[in-house]
C-alpha cells in the first residue's frame, strides 16, 4: 500500500464507523461542519477525510458551508462561486475547490455540494434576501434523509438552526429589509446575479443547549477521534426540536439572559 493509500485508510477508519454506527445513508446527505486542526497534527490529511465522506454517501450527497461574510461585505460586495475562498476551515476548502460540483449564489452563506442533486438543491439561494430562508441549501434538504456531522466544532456552528429562526421570527433575527445590500454574485459559467442579502442581528445564541435533550433520546451522538471531539445528528430530528422551542418561545435560540436587542 503506498503512503496515500495508507493514509486514506486512516481517515476511512475513523470516520466509517461513525457514519455506520449512527445510520447515515448511502444514498443520504451528509452536511459537514469542521474545523480539523486536531486531526491534521495527528497525522490526518484533509483530502482522505473528504474521500472518507464521499465513500460512505456514494450514492448520495456532501455539502460544506463556504461562508464570506467576513470578506464579502457592503463594503466589498463582490462574491465570485469559483473564485471567493470561504473562511469554514480548510476541510470546506479542500471539498470545495476538489469535489464539489456547484456552490449556492450568495454572497455570505454559500454551501458547496457533491451528488446528483447537489446543482439543483444550490440553485436558489439567491432568491430571497435572508441567509437561511426557505430556498437555501438548508430549506431544500428538508425533503431529504440528511444528517449534520460536527468534526472539531459543535451545534454552535451548524447554520440549518437559521432556518427555523428565520421561519418563526425573521425580524428578530435577520435585519430589517431596508438594510439588506444588493451584491454583485458571478457563476461558474460567467453570469452575474445581482443579489440584494439583509443580515442576521448579532445576538447571543446558545445553539448548544439543544445537544442534551436529543442525546437523551438517542437521536444525537457525541464522541472524540484522535482527541478531536465531533458530533452528530439527523438534520430532521434537530431542526423538530428547534422549531418546537421557537415555537414555544421565539427566542428560544438564544441565552437566557441575552439582551432584547444586540446589534452589530
Amino acid at each position: 500500500m503506498t503512503v496515500a493509500g495508507a493514509a486514506a485508510a486512516i481517515e476511512a477508519a475513523a470516520f466509517r464507523p461513525i457514519l455506520e454506527r449512527f445510520g447515515v445513508a448511502r444514498d443520504g446527505a451528509l452536511i459537514v461542519h469542521s474545523a480539523i486542526r486536531r486531526l491534521s497534527h495527528a497525522g490526518f490529511r484533509a483530502e482522505a477525510i473528504v474521500d472518507a465522506f464521499l465513500d460512505h454517501v456514494r450514492q448520495g450527497h456532501l455539502f460544506m458551508p463556504t461562508m464570506t461574510w467576513r470578506t464579502v461585505t457592503p463594503e466589498n460586495p463582490r462574491w465570485d462561486e469559483l473564485a471567493t475562498p470561504s473562511h469554514t476551515g480548510v476541510l470546506s476548502e479542500v471539498f470545495r475547490t476538489r469535489n464539489a460540483v456547484a456552490r449556492s449564489i450568495h454572497p455570505t452563506h454559500a454551501v458547496a455540494g457533491w451528488g446528483p442533486a447537489a446543482p439543483m438543491l444550490l440553485s436558489r439561494h439567491h432568491l430571497d434576501d435572508t441567509p437561511v430562508s426557505q430556498n437555501s441549501p438548508y430549506g431544500l434538504l428538508r425533503d431529504y434523509p440528511a444528517w449534520i456531522l460536527m468534526v472539531g466544532v459543535g451545534l454552535e456552528t451548524v447554520t440549518a438552526i437559521h432556518l427555523p429562526e428565520e421561519t418563526i421570527a425573521v425580524d428578530l433575527y435577520v435585519r430589517p429589509r431596508d438594510t439588506a445590500v444588493t451584491y454583485e454574485c458571478r457563476d461558474r459559467h460567467g453570469t452575474v446575479h445581482l443579489v440584494p442579502a439583509r443580515r442576521h442581528w448579532r445576538l447571543d445564541r446558545d445553539f448548544p443547549q439543544f445537544a442534551a435533550p436529543l442525546k437523551a433520546k438517542g437521536q444525537l451522538e457525541e464522541g472524540e477521534i484522535s482527541g478531536c471531539p465531533y458530533t452528530i445528528v439527523k438534520m430532521g430530528d434537530l431542526l423538530r426540536e428547534v422549531f418546537a422551542a421557537l415555537l414555544a418561545d421565539p427566542r428560544g435560540t438564544l441565552r437566557r439572559d441575552a439582551p432584547a436587542s444586540a446589534a452589530r
